[in-house]
């Protein structure tokens, strides 16, 4: 595995003026050489202006959190990250890759989850080089490498958990988005490890069943509204009907046999879980009549 080798070049500004005066004393040379007619003044200021030359081609810049690879005749010479201008060798080439913090949206992704359910699902990637080395040399183009990797890894992870959990323990994409963010970043993790790249943080940001499923998916989940909330109400009027029963107990308000507790009971319960408003019916007689 190739890694990064920190190389801070030579301050370029010294180097510059230094570099450009000598370019104006081996002109003015070159000008009085050819005016005394002096065939190895001439050589020499023409062989002074060729090397200053050479050497102005050392000088470059580093933008800050950019990295300049260094190669000389394809053999990896080190990064230089100091910013500003900056002078090497001038027969490296210094390729510019960036170091900030960049980010990408997935392609909205139709895979089928755990349960064999078809969904649509899409993630954004926030993400970083942090060895200018391997993302140069380890891959061939490692923005696209991002890309195609971390596509690969989200259709693996929404494989691995189902849509809606059907259970308090199980995790599912949909109300666990922590968990299934954090399970996405390592998985991309191990798969840029290589690229010399960081995932900073990864978020689910589009997900829905398939279009050919979600008019049954909505109808299941609204049934299943419906009887969480059924369950709701009667655990409640059960609750209210036991209490309001041991009250007049307590109070001995009215002593009720067990077919009166029945009936009483029977009431309520029509008239707490009832969806409509219920008529009150009043009865001038015996109950048993």
């Amino acid at each position: 595995m190739m890694r990064e080798l920190r190389r801070d070049a030579l301050p370029g500004i010294p180097i510059l003026l230094v570099l450009i005066v000598c370019e104006v004393v081996s002109a003015g040379w070159l000008i009085e050489s050819v005016g005394r007619g002096s065939g190895a003044g001439v050589v020499g200021a023409l062989v002074a202006l060729a090397v200053s030359s050479i050497l102005l081609a050392g000088v470059f810049t580093v933008s800050p959190n950019q990295g300049r690879v260094m190669q000389l005749f394809g053999a990896y010479k080190g990064t230089a990250r100091e910013p500003g201008l900056r002078w090497a060798n001038p027969f490296y080439t210094k390729k510019a890759l960036s170091l900030r913090v960049r980010n990408f949206e997935t392609a909205k992704l139709k895979v089928n989850d755990k349960r064999g359910n078809p969904i649509e699902i899409a993630t954004v990637v926030v993400w970083r080089v942090v060895d200018t080395a391997e993302a140069a040399f380890q891959v061939d183009n490692y923005e696209n490498y991002v890309h195609v990797q971390s596509e690969a890894a989200l259709r693996n992870l929404a494989t691995g958990y189902p849509y809606d959990a059907h259970s308090e323990n199980e995790i599912a994409i949909s109300s666990h988005t922590a968990e299934v963010s954090a399970q996405l970043r390592t998985e991309i993790q191990d798969r840029l490890q290589k690229a010399g790249v960081e995932v900073v943080e990864t978020r689910v940001s589009h997900l829905a069943y398939a279009p050919e499923i979600a008019a049954a998916m909505l109808r299941r989940q609204q049934a299943a509204a419906v009887v969480a909330a059924r369950r709701t109400i009667v655990d409640g009027a059960v609750g209210m009907v036991e209490n309001a029963l041991e009250m007049l107990a307590q109070k001995k308000v009215i002593e009720l046999d067990e077919e009166r507790k029945a009936a009483m009971v029977s009431n309520l319960l029509v008239v707490l879980c009832s969806e409509q408003n219920t008529q009150p019916v009043v009865n001038a007689g015996s109950l048993y009549h």
